[in-house]
């Protein structure tokens, strides 16, 4: 989860007063989309932005119709009904985050993938009832998942799943994009700074004065700050395991799957990127979730300008790469 330190005053010290009053207020402007708040975050100085980000944030509005599974007519829940029959086209906004989620899919070895439903559906984690499955529920579930099922003609926009029973859910990115867009929407109205979040879980900032906008990096099962940073000019994207979980033998699995393996990823607690964008932030801390630290070190040397925050299961907090885009004040080791 993601903290505005600068707006919670009572859990940090005082920040710094400026010459300015306006600097001292702080401006909320939120919405509710996609089972999440979507929050525009301006400095007094900038209050003449709040219609602009009332604005802006109808976007994630938009989206959520095309992308929702749970909306019958979305074009998500089109392909995941017609997709196996035949090609199904497209819009190029959804083209090209499908596009993208390919890309990323391959650059981290399939742990991150928008394929995994019938996988968290089979250990029950869609009806929020987690259980233990089979072995055949699991090889069945990963039968159907899995990126490589897809054929994305770029030509021609359309999509086409090539066995029946793939499901596609944005969740693992999608809420990283409509920041993006929310973000570019602002940037277009003029905004230069302003910090722009999705369910605590993932920010794109446009510019930042002082410094950037302070975060802290937090997990529900961690009774401290994992990390502090300054984000400026970049994204975040926050994974964790959290509430929905299930214990077998003593051991906490929580609700994010390993598709390579069908079980539930091990080993990371929390796991946070800085990147550009926050489509890509957002889909990259579940790849590190899933991926851990090997995949942390070899990405990060792969991709310059990534930062990779993890928390282990035995609390050690670690960091791979750097980014521009943030300065770490503290790493809770």
């Amino acid at each position: 989860m993601l903290v505005d330190r600068r707006t919670l005053l009572t859990r940090g010290p005082t920040p710094p007063r400026t010459s300015s009053p306006a600097a001292d207020v702080w401006l909320r402007v939120h919405r509710a989309a996609m089972a999440c708040r979507f929050e525009v975050l301006l400095s007094g100085e900038d209050r003449r932005h709040t219609a602009a980000a009332h604005d802006a944030l109808r976007e994630a509005d938009r989206l959520d119709a095309a992308w929702s599974i749970y909306r019958d007519d979305s074009a998500v829940s089109i392909l995941n009904r017609d997709a196996a029959d035949a090609p199904v086209r497209v819009e190029a906004e959804l083209f090209a985050l499908l596009a993208r989620a390919a890309d990323l899919w391959r650059r981290t070895d399939g742990a991150f993938d928008v394929t995994t439903t019938p996988l968290s559906r089979c250990w029950g984690f869609v009806a929020r009832e987690g259980r233990v499955p089979a072995d055949t529920e699991i090889e069945a579930a990963r039968a159907v998942a899995g990126l490589h099922h897809l054929t994305l003609d770029a030509a021609a926009r359309t999509v086409h799943f090539r066995v029946r029973g793939v499901e596609l859910n944005l969740g693992a990115i999608g809420k990283g994009a409509a920041v993006d867009a929310i973000a570019a929407r602002l940037a277009r109205r003029g905004v230069r700074h302003a910090l722009v979040s999705a369910a605590g879980s993932s920010a794109r900032a446009i510019g930042g004065r002082d410094g950037g906008f302070a975060v802290d990096v937090t997990s529900p099962l961690v009774d401290r700050p994992l990390a502090r940073l300054r984000l400026r000019g970049g994204a975040l994207g926050t994974s964790g395991i959290g509430v929905q979980s299930i214990v077998r033998d003593g051991r906490r699995f929580g609700h994010v799957i390993d598709p390579r393996t069908g079980w539930p990823a091990t080993g990371v607690v929390s796991a946070t990127v800085i990147a550009a964008d926050a489509a890509t932030a957002d889909a990259l801390s579940t790849a590190m979730l899933i991926g851990g630290p090997a995949l942390a070190e070899r990405y990060c040397a792969a991709h310059p300008d990534t930062l990779v925050i993890l928390t282990t299961e035995d609390r050690r907090t670690v960091r791979f790469g750097a980014s521009r885009a943030a300065l770490v004040e503290a790493l809770c080791t």
